[in-house]
């Protein structure tokens, strides 16, 4: 069955031009990764399938019944309630039918209204049997259970939800979507604000999910999970790919591969038709035939040089000063807050050059770990000591709090390095993504992934040599992770970070150290070797 159309659709913010003849059919079951550079207009497409934009020219179908949710990552005013009646509050169909039925029950009783009885009892059964069909009995179960996935402890769950952070009131509204059990689910970067167990738990959640789902992903691993069908916003147009996100980036580099190949011969043709046209054309017996290769040369419909489809991301990290071998070492570390034991006897030896991943459940204890190797925090009991020679560069996940709103991009850095030279605090920032039109953008304007570079750029143009970094790619797509990646993989300092991002774990780490239950355990050949010997992909998962 068709779950919608799209037909010749036009679609224009002012003179930019969003969509221009663009089709597309998608089907229901179907797992869609929707993809495109910033700007390009995947939320429109979003707020086109949902009418909160109107078409212009073309026409978005929709089969009469089928419901929509849609997860936007815009949390509203979230206080006076638990997660689980705020989860259910968010239910679409559900809950507005749970409030109707209430409603109509205060009616049934009500003296005043005993000559209705009869038409209130037939509307109270109608809505009723579409409350039962929507599974509207045990949506409170259903809460419970999808915010467990998410990550919220039973303790969590019955808390005023007004005191919980902006990320983990963005878990009860995805929630809330998704307990709907719409048919066609629309989900706008749902890994945000995630770790690894909640990602592993919702990747079986789509995967098992009964209907359609359309989303926006920057977690190259997760698309590859979920996915069955890319689609490519390209320059107006929607172009469907079979197969997970892989499979389109192999699919992408052999249809460039083949268009600068056709572009490459059109030009070695043209080249030397023009090259025979200019040597004969001056020539009596020649004249006309060089005249009729011109005007062939001129019908013939030429072919664009190929295009990159995103401007490809290069950051390069200078080599840092070098430091002693020992980096870091906890010899019976401790730490509690209150009557919670984080660490109980953690042990644990890092040495230069090395690259360690820090896994374990929310709530192990991974960011308090890096607050004390930072300094932010002491240890309450053991032997903490830091290597000689080291100078320590820390990307918090509110690292992006310290830009002042109104600093511009270029004064950043210039603020920072006053004796460096601007010519190459530039090219430091072209290195990071910001061209000659964001320099004087103050950061205000900035989005989340834009902010996350700047920091990164501020911290890496005279590069530390011992990086601690916590959820270092929040917020970045998923060019701007792989180049982050590349760079990283290259640094000639030591580093350990938190990550819940499993490409990048992969890649990167060449030791794990997986806190758990206060105590820890390392694994020496990377993530790889961590999945390989303990089964899992995630501390608790498998």
């Amino acid at each position: 069955m068709t779950m919608f159309t799209i037909t010749d659709l036009d679609y224009r913010y002012g003179s930019q031009i969003i969509y221009q003849d663009a089709n597309l059919k998608v089907e229901d079951g179907w797992k869609v990764g929707l993809i495109g550079p910033n700007g390009s207009g995947k939320t429109t497409l979003f707020r086109l399938l949902t009418g909160q934009e109107v078409v212009e020219n073309g026409k978005v179908s929709i089969p009469s019944g089928k419901r929509i949710g849609y997860f936007d990552q815009k949390v509203g005013e979230m206080s006076g309630c638990t997660p689980v009646e705020q989860a259910v509050r968010c239910a679409g169909r559900v809950s507005e039918l749970r409030g109707l039925l209430e409603s109509l029950e205060h009616d049934l009783g009500d003296p005043a209204k005993a000559d209705q009885f009869d038409s209130i009892m037939t509307r109270y059964s109608a809505l009723q049997d579409e409350f039962q069909v929507l599974g509207g009995y045990d949506v409170e179960a259903r809460a419970r259970e999808v915010l467990a996935g998410l990550g919220f402890s039973n303790e969590r769950m019955v808390q005023d939800i007004g005191e919980l952070s902006g990320g983990w009131k963005m878990r009860v509204a995805l929630a809330g979507i998704l307990i709907q059990q719409p048919d066609i689910l629309l989900l706008d970067e749902p890994t945000n604000h995630l770790d690894l167990e909640s990602i592993l738990w919702l990747e079986g959640f789509i995967r098992e999910y009964r209907g359609t789902v359309i989303m926006t992903c920057h977690d190259h691993e997760f698309m590859n999970q979920v996915v069955s069908r890319i689609v490519e916003i390209d320059e107006g147009r929607l172009r469907l790919f079979p197969g997970d996100y892989d499979l389109y980036l192999d699919q992408r580099k052999m249809e460039d591969s083949q268009r600068q190949a056709a572009y490459e011969r059109q030009q070695g043709h043209i080249e030397r038709e023009m090259k025979w046209i200019n040597t004969f054309r001056a020539k009596a017996r020649k004249a006309s035939a060089a005249q009729s290769r011109l005007k062939r040369l001129e019908k013939l419909e030429k072919l664009d040089p190929p295009r990159s489809r995103r401007q490809r991301l290069v950051f390069r990290i200078p080599t840092p000063p070098r430091s002693g071998n020992d980096i870091f070492v906890a010899e019976g570390l401790c730490k509690s807050f209150g009557d919670n034991i984080v660490y109980l006897d953690l042990d644990m030896h890092m040495r230069r050059q090395e690259r360690w991943a820090v896994l374990g459940v929310n709530g192990a204890g991974k960011s308090t770990l890096l607050k004390i190797m930072m300094g932010d925090l002491e240890a309450d009991d053991g032997v903490c000591k830091r290597g000689a020679g080291l100078d320590v560069g820390y990307f918090a996940q509110h690292s992006t709090e310290i830009l002042h709103p109104k600093d511009t991009v270029i004064g950043v850095m210039t603020t920072a390095f006053s004796a460096a030279n601007i010519g190459n605090l530039r090219s430091c920032l072209a290195c990071f993504g910001f061209d000659e039109d964001d320099l004087e953008k103050p950061t205000a304007v900035l989005s989340g992934g834009e902010k996350a570079r700047l920091v990164l750029a501020r911290m890496l143009f005279e590069p530390p040599n011992f990086l601690i970094l916590d959820e270092p790619t929040n917020h970045l797509d998923v060019e701007s992770k792989q180049a982050l990646l590349d760079a990283l993989a290259n640094y000639d300092g030591t580093m350990i970070f938190v990550s819940h991002d499993r490409h990048f774990l992969s890649e990167l780490a060449t030791h794990v150290l997986e806190i758990d239950g206060g105590s820890a355990r390392v694994f020496y050949e990377g993530y790889k070797g961590y999945t390989e010997s303990t089964g899992r992909v995630a501390p608790g998962a498998g």
